[in-house]
């Protein structure tokens, strides 16, 4: 091969070799085109009144004044037929009218432009409400949301009075009063010495996990006072009725038959007095019955006693009234009510609220005139010896005694101040 062509030949070989530079070099510059994966977010569930939230588009209010079923559905695009029909189709479940001013609804509605409401839920009180729901067929329930119960534990000693020696703990003043409720009859919490204490053991109640719903009620506790211990178990009595009641170790009920009072009041305005003289009717001699509890109006009046209500009536006298029959020898009657609570028939048990203190009838002022029947007669309950609380059955003895040893031990262990700390523990979740 002469020097010519291998010459031609070399100048061939260095053009397609910049042609293959170039070629490359071309595709180092052209931008790359990076695909990436955009991934979806998918809004977590949220469940309430048993929707799922995210379905719809969720307005809350409250009931304002002047508020009704209807204003509420009007101002949400709702038109009074259809209104009309919501109302007619639920009312066996639920009475629209019944609305109150200042309690939470929350309405469903479409996700869309129309927002168009599917579904109005009423709260009545933080655990209940009530759902009218017209998605498609109409139709109203009432449920609950899940309660949970937390077991505590506290134990503390006076300085003062009870109330301020649980709020340095940060435990809610309510507890003292259910602990003055239990130990009414043994303990005088207005004379609490110094040095005295206490341990309990007591229930906190949630709402959907978080909302503190208050003090539910006390299992077990015991107080020290002037040296002694006074031992109260919470035990069911009565599973039909739903009664129960608190008792010491030995089985013996803490409470007397009777409450001392109807009402907190401010005073007694009058007693019971037979030979009463009354200047408004030429000073002559009016007899009075009752015994008059001052107190304010809207005051809760409670049944001394468990029985069954025969009277709930109003009379000019008497005004709205309420008479009770706690069994074949006791009566007891509340008179001058601003409303009553109870319906003649209806059972109710010593605490239950029965009416509110008010005006009616024959009053200067606001009271309840608190009437007392021994065997028929009109007696002054202050001068009578009054009946214990029935105790335990016998048949029930064994069942409490057995029910209370682990309460007993667990109390017992409970550190009082400057000791460990009592501890919480879950209980259980109710749905």
């Amino acid at each position: 091969m002469d020097q010519t062509r291998i010459t031609r030949l070399g100048k061939k070989c260095l053009i397609i070799f910049a042609i293959i530079i170039g070629l490359n070099s071309c595709k180092e510059d052209k931008p790359q085109i990076i695909e990436e994966e955009i991934a979806e977010i998918i809004p977590e569930d949220i469940y309430e009144f048993g929707f799922n939230l995210n379905d719809f588009y969720v307005k809350r209010d409250t009931v304002r004044a002047g508020d009704s079923f209807g204003e509420i559905m009007q101002r949400n695009k709702i038109g009074y037929p259809r209104i009309f029909q919501i109302a007619e189709k639920a009312r066996d479940s639920f009475d629209i009218r019944k609305l109150q001013i200042g309690k939470p609804y929350t309405i469903l509605c479409t996700k869309d432009t129309l927002q168009e409401p599917k579904c109005f839920i009423y709260q009545p009180n933080r655990e209940e409400y009530i759902v009218l729901n017209f998605q498609d067929s109409i139709h109203a329930y009432t449920s609950r949301k899940p309660i949970k119960y937390v077991e505590k534990e506290v134990a503390g000693v006076i300085t003062s009075n009870i109330s301020e020696t649980l709020d340095e703990q940060g435990i809610s003043f309510v507890l003292a009063y259910k602990m003055s409720d239990i130990y009414a009859w043994t303990i005088d919490f207005t004379r609490l010495q110094k040095g005295d204490r206490f341990k309990v053991i007591y229930t906190d109640k949630y709402i959907d996990d978080t909302i503190y719903a208050g003090i539910d009620n006390i299992k077990a506790a015991v107080f020290e006072h002037k040296k002694e211990d006074f031992y109260a178990f919470e035990f069911e009595t009565d599973s039909i009725k739903g009664l129960k009641d608190y008792f010491n170790e030995e089985a013996n009920n803490l409470r007397r038959a009777f409450l001392k009072a109807p009402v907190e009041y401010k005073r007694i305005s009058s007693r019971y007095n037979l030979r009463r003289r009354i200047a408004l009717y030429g000073n002559k001699i009016r007899p009075h019955k009752g015994t008059d509890f001052s107190a304010n109006v809207g005051t809760p009046i409670r049944a001394t006693a468990n029985g069954t209500v025969t009277k709930s009536a109003y009379t000019r006298g008497n005004g709205n009234y309420v008479k009770i029959k706690h069994n074949s020898t006791y009566e007891t009657q509340y008179l001058h009510m601003k409303k009553q609570n109870v319906k003649a028939g209806q059972y109710v048990k010593q605490g239950d609220v029965i009416g509110w203190v008010g005006m009616t009838g024959n009053t200067s002022g606001p009271h309840v005139c608190y009437r007392f029947w021994k065997n028929g007669q009109q007696v002054d309950p202050f001068k009578e010896k009054l009946p214990e609380a029935e105790p335990i059955s016998k048949n029930l003895k064994a069942k409490y005694l057995e029910y209370i040893a682990p309460l007993k031990v667990q109390i017992d262990t409970i550190k009082y101040e400057g000791d460990k700390k009592p501890s919480n523990k879950l209980i259980t979740q109710v749905n």
